[in-house]
């Protein structure tokens, strides 16, 4: 049984991941914003454990962790949950750079320094759910890009940092993909959402297992996946 740590649980691509690991029987601890949430989680997901860290605060994470019982061994950390708010470069407020900064960089930053020791022992995995927006940006895009240009630089560095510890380091490029966070993006674009024509979230969640569950010869460091329609 492995234990795995995830973020973005509630929804989307976390929520698909979670429910696969839960149903083979791995130990879940899933991160909520406040307590109110971790109840929500918890109720949806028995059988896994809860930790109260705030993504958007991200100075605080240190100490709300320390608070709380958090396991002494870690096989993976999924970085999965993200923000986005669009807007032009002579638009967008320095409140929504760094809503995004934090969320989608900073804090996934922040938490694998927490978790690195845990991670160490048991020769971890770190997997990181970017977007097709941190390898390339278009307009209305540059702050949300910005931060999941960053959140590549940082897999990329803790990659060439921990090879030798025995971490493995994963970084997943899905393109448009079904969830609430793709519904907002239309909205914010002004256009009509059809999830179907999109990517499931249940396939970028086999994309996440395959790299996990890779024999320990091999790593993946980047996978990218667009919609196949």
């Amino acid at each position: 049984m492995s234990t795995h740590m995830i973020t973005g649980a509630g929804s989307g691509i976390g929520a698909a991941v979670v429910e696969k690991l839960l149903a083979r029987g791995d130990e879940l601890y899933l991160f909520a914003r406040d307590a109110g949430r971790a109840k929500e989680l918890a109720e949806r997901y028995p059988g896994a454990r809860t930790l109260v860290a705030d993504l958007g605060n991200p100075d605080r994470l240190s100490w709300a962790l320390s608070q709380q019982s958090v396991p002494d061994r870690v096989d993976t950390l999924l970085h999965i949950a993200g923000v986005v708010d669009l807007g032009g470069i002579g638009e967008l407020s320095t409140k929504a750079w760094n809503r995004q900064l934090a969320a989608n960089l900073v804090s996934p930053a922040e938490l694998t320094r927490l978790f690195l020791p845990q991670l160490r022992i048991a020769h971890g995995h770190v997997l990181f759910v970017n977007s097709g927006a941190g390898l390339s940006a278009g307009p209305q895009w540059g702050a949300y890009a910005a931060s999941k240009h960053g959140l590549k630089a940082l897999a990329d560095s803790l990659r060439a940092e921990e090879h030798g510890n025995g971490v493995r380091v994963t970084s997943v490029y899905p393109g448009r993909t079904a969830t609430a966070m793709q519904e907002k993006v239309h909205q914010q674009e002004g256009k009509e959402y059809d999830a179907g024509r999109w990517i499931d979230p249940e396939s970028i969640a086999k994309t996440i297992l395959l790299s996990i569950d890779l024999p320990r010869d091999a790593e993946i460091n980047d996978i990218t996946v667009r919609p196949g329609r």
